[in-house]
């Protein structure tokens, strides 16, 4: 009988990459063209792509649906447009969220015609199928993220965060020398850890920029001595890959 590591490490420099001029992409799970049978996401989280877009450009109206999808700008202003009539600039510390439902088309560009957009664009598959479709977004200040873990997505909209259709909870902190924080998650739970700039410990694992973490039924998360770290943890339902393919 085969056993399943409670945790496996995926090294940012094992992504899938796109580089397309004015984009460059690092795919942690299957996307598009590239395709790795055993990267097909997790649980419910089924896409992570680390997109640097060039001044001025973007992704042009395209059409989702039955997705929960959202975005976390790093760096730059990404300008948002989308068929329910929604307008806006996401700026570092805004979390977007769409719930694409019954369908919807939207675009992304990077909003300044001389600096770079960095942003983590990340899906989850919905609990429910065809849900009216959605837009929100919210900031969560640097202040609400220094050394701890603050909820900013979750079923219900706790503590201020957005609400997503699916058992899932993102967490996102920052961390930096001597800053540590504990998540305790439930019982018979998985986790994901991404490290979005710097670099962690976390459950005795050094991760870099780009790295994740995959961790199965492992109750207690623990980071420390972090540099410059920037991180969201994904809190989720124990599954191996999302129902999905």
């Amino acid at each position: 009988m085969s056993t399943i590591n409670k945790t496996e490490l995926r090294r940012a420099n094992e992504r899938g990459v796109a580089e397309h001029g004015w984009l460059s992409s690092r795919h942690t799970f299957s996307f598009a063209h590239y395709d790795d049978p055993k990267q097909r996401g997790f649980s419910d989280l089924l896409v992570i792509n680390d997109d640097r877009v060039a001044p001025g450009r973007g992704f042009g109206m395209h059409p989702h649906r039955d997705m929960e999808i959202f975005s976390y700008v790093l760096e730059g202003a990404l300008e948002h447009k989308d068929t329910m009539g929604t307008g806006s600039v996401i700026r570092p510390g805004d979390v977007q969220m769409i719930s694409a439902g019954t369908g919807i088309a939207h675009s992304e560009y990077n909003h300044s015609p001389s600096e770079g957009v960095h942003f983590l664009q990340i899906w989850l598959l919905p609990d429910t199928k065809g849900v009216t479709p959605e837009y929100q977004q919210s900031h969560f200040s640097a202040a609400e993220k220094r050394g701890k873990l603050r909820p900013v997505i979750t079923p219900m909209g706790e503590q201020g965060s957005i609400r997503v259709h699916q058992d899932v909870r993102v967490y996102a902190g920052l961390f930096d020398g001597d800053e540590t924080a504990t998540l305790t998650l439930g019982a018979n739970r998985y986790a994901y850890v991404h490290v979005a700039r710097g670099s962690i410990t976390v459950n005795g694992e050094r991760l870099s920029e780009g790295d994740g973490l995959k961790l199965r039924e492992v109750e207690v998360l623990t980071f420390a001595d972090g540099t410059d770290a920037e991180v969201l943890v994904f809190d989720l339902r124990p599954l191996e890959s999302p129902d999905f393919y």
